[in-house]
């Protein structure tokens, strides 16, 4: 019997390139594949493993004559076409159990970084400068987070932020009545409009579906709170970047947080060039024991399902 045939197409964890191999399964990492070379290689392979690089394209579903399943290791599964795979027959698993403390640490470090000027005095610092006077923040403590997105993050989150003195927001059409977090009052499930109006933080954990896409526009801008802050570690194209632009610049927003971008890496800075905005490059999930996990667990759902 031949042995099944993984290709490896983003950077994963060593321990997750191990269980494959111990598996008896034959592993290439091929880092760096364009479209066109996938394409004519994907068709000597069993499955393949991916992160956000690498589109998983109907084209290439149709040349996987063998593929039996596409690895995503990470949570969202826009980069891969769930219909032509499903056309296939090929399954598709990812890990979003596995980043869930990392991507809701740095929504809460984002919080603190707004609310206490932390970049903004850090650069001000780098260039010589003593702009203590001008850098006055304030506490989370007695503030309003509206989490829109109730899964594994938004729930790591509202915990955090509930231990901070947070009063914490959420959909009530994204949580169950009779949950632990609403039992333990830890949240309160509003309509959507309640929420953009009370909330001085919105956070956003949503996938990026047709029904999700730019969710907060200038509409829910302008609903919300003069002087409320936005994050977003979800997916860029949740918000309509331009319509956040214009509620930055007009002063409508005090500022936002962002980790993800409707085009990665941004194609210009009128956004994130601005005072006011603090940035990541989609590092949410980018912490050593997420990464290990991230890679764990998608593996063993590999050998499970080629087993």
């Amino acid at each position: 019997m031949r042995a099944k045939r993984i290709l490896i197409c983003d950077p994963i964890h060593e321990d997750g390139v191990e269980i494959l191999k111990r598996a008896g399964f034959e592993v290439d990492v091929k880092l760096s594949t364009t479209q066109g070379e996938l394409v004519k290689a994907i068709g000597g392979y069993d499955a393949i493993v991916v992160r956000s690089g690498t589109q998983v394209t109907a084209q290439i579903f149709e040349a996987g004559k063998r593929l039996r399943a596409v690895a995503r290791s990470g949570v969202g599964l826009d980069n891969i076409d769930l219909e032509a795979a499903a056309r296939r027959g090929v399954e598709v698993v990812n890990s979003p159990e596995a980043s869930s403390n990392a991507v809701a640490e740095l929504a809460l470090g984002m919080m603190l970084s707004l609310a206490h000027k932390i970049v903004e005095a850090d650069a001000s610092m780098k260039r010589g400068e003593w702009a203590k006077g001008g850098l006055t923040g304030f506490e989370l403590r007695g503030r309003t987070l509206g989490i829109i997105g109730f899964g594994r993050v938004g729930r790591a989150l509202s915990e955090k932020a509930a231990n901070l003195g947070v009063r914490v927001l959420t959909l009530n059409r994204n949580i169950e009545r009779g949950s632990r977090q609403l039992e333990k009052g830890n949240v309160e499930a509003v309509p959507f409009e309640e929420l953009l109006a009370a909330s001085d933080f919105v956070s956003l954990h949503v996938p990026l579906r047709p029904d999700t896409r730019h969710m907060i526009g200038r509409e829910q801008l302008r609903a919300m709170k003069d002087g409320a802050f936005l994050i977003n570690t979800s997916r860029g194209g949740v918000v309509d970047e331009e319509a956040l632009r214009e509620a930055l610049v007009n002063g409508k927003l005090a500022g936002a947080a962002l980790d993800v971008y409707e085009r990665e890496p941004p194609a210009d800075t009128s956004l994130t060039g601005l005072a006011n905005v603090v940035c990541t490059s989609h590092i949410g999930a980018s912490s050593m024991e997420a990464q290990r996990a991230n890679s764990i667990i998608v593996t063993e759902k590999l050998v499970r399902i080629l087993s």
